[in-house]
């Protein structure tokens, strides 16, 4: 893990420069978030599942808003010999992605331009009738994630930066959780979340993904029944246009990401097609909008952000069914509540399409003078952010005084529905020259 921190020292460097600019400054009730005060305002629901008609992902068998968690389908692979377990999320294929209940997400086919490592090539085995006379073959990876490493997320003085970090999970050799099956060019998210035939360790995930909090294998099927084996994992709330969301982060191309996000570090992402591209050709990205230095405070409904992750989301604990404190604070504010471009559900078709599970983050720093005058309030529309950023370089800049923009940051990121009312459309009309193409 010293190899990968230290082919990544201009993440320490930027951390250090923030810390030098930052200031100190499972009920079944489906309540609203009007009941709960703070920074729970403006979240949606808080317990209960959530209806099926909120989904993006129409094949997860549950959200379970009390425990922070979706429960999601979990197929069977091998990689180099080794038994693997993974999900489904999006692909590029518009029948195929209704067919298998994922997000549509046409992006996803440009992400191996110039980055032929960031799509693996899968291929299915053939079963016999006896061998499997219902259900899916089993897929063989090229490689798969080692879990083994211990997360380590050490608060820095004013929570984040960190004073220091690790990834709890690296990508082995060949492994991208985006494949597409030999003959086909059609990209699937397929991330592992599991390796092994069990036990399954989801307290320090030793052998799961850091946000795996239970796993059930299904036994043999009955006759004419199929036996569905599940994973629940720690979703993440964000918002999109306007909107409470729900979204689940499983892969980054920075180690200091895959930290924050409790998420896989896959080094070939950081190539994928492109740095700052979202819309244009040949982009498999689109925009994220993360604040560093959000206000903080578990009855603070303006806060948002790094900071506040750390301090509010015990953000630098393993997450566990058991651990009741950091998923309560979770579920009442104390994430990340990034702010998401393009959604499945927006009315424009031309912005619904342009939805990719790979986000580029344009991650904002509040300069001294928001923070003292308290305009560093929760943001929770794309447009909205543009404006501010494009008319207001006194208020907001890039990490470190940077100009905003994208930081070189991407994650791996599906979502998974909203909470509250489906995000149909922006809440501001775009300044000119904030955007490209016009909106």
């Amino acid at each position: 893990m010293k190899t990968i921190l230290s082919k990544r020292r201009w993440l320490l460097a930027a951390t250090a420069a923030l810390a030098a600019s930052t200031a100190v400054a499972s009920s079944q009730t489906f309540a609203h978030a009007t009941d709960a005060p703070g920074a729970a305002t403006g979240l949606g629901p808080l317990s209960g599942l959530l209806p099926r008609n909120h989904l993006t992902v129409e094949s997860a068998i549950q959200v379970d808003l009390s425990t922070e968690t979706v429960r999601l389908p979990l197929y069977k692979g091998k990689a180099n010999g080794q038994t693997v377990w993974y999900v489904l999320l999006d692909s590029s294929d518009p029948g195929l992605a209704h067919d298998l209940g994922v997000n549509y997400a046409p992006k996803l086919a440009n992400i191996a331009i110039n980055c032929a490592e960031c799509v693996q090539t899968v291929t299915t085995e053939s079963p016999t009738p006896a061998q499997n006379p219902f259900g899916p073959a089993v897929v063989d990876f090229q490689g798969a994630p080692d879990f083994s490493p211990t997360r380590i997320a050490v608060p820095g003085p004013n929570g984040f930066p960190l004073a220091t970090f690790q990834p709890g999970a690296v990508a082995g050799p060949g492994y991208s959780p985006f494949i597409k099956i030999a003959g086909s060019n059609v990209v699937y998210s397929a991330p592992i979340v599991a390796t092994g035939d069990g036990p399954f360790d989801v307290v320090h995930h030793t052998n799961t993904g850091d946000r795996v909090l239970g796993i059930h294998i299904a036994g043999p099927s009955a006759p004419g029944q199929f036996a569905e084996s599940w994973v629940d994992l720690l979703f993440v709330k964000g918002f999109d246009a306007g909107q409470p969301i729900i979204y689940i982060s499983t892969d980054a191309g920075q180690p200091l990401t895959a930290v924050l996000e409790r998420s896989t570090y896959v080094p070939a992402l950081d190539r994928a097609s492109y740095n700052g591209g979202d819309d244009f050709l040949g982009s498999a990205r689109e925009r994220l909008f993360g604040f560093i230095n959000g206000q903080t405070g578990p009855d603070n409904k303006n806060a948002q952000g790094f900071v506040n992750l750390i301090k509010d989301g015990h953000g630098s604990e393993d997450a566990s069914a058991a651990n009741t404190a950091l998923i309560n604070a979770l579920r009442t504010g104390g994430d990340l509540l990034n702010v998401f471009g393009d959604f499945p559900t927006l009315a424009d078709p031309r912005h619904a399409q342009a939805y990719s599970p790979l986000w580029d983050a344009q991650l904002g720093q509040w300069t001294d003078k928001a923070i003292k005058e308290g305009l560093n309030t929760r943001q929770i529309d794309e447009v909205q952010v543009f404006n501010l950023a494009a008319t207001r370089p006194d208020l907001i800049t890039g990490p470190g005084g940077a100009p905003y923009g994208s930081a070189g940051v991407d994650i791996n990121c599906a979502v998974i529905g909203f909470t509250d009312k489906a995000p149909t459309a922006n809440l501001a009309q775009p300044v000119p020259g904030s955007q490209f193409p016009p909106r």
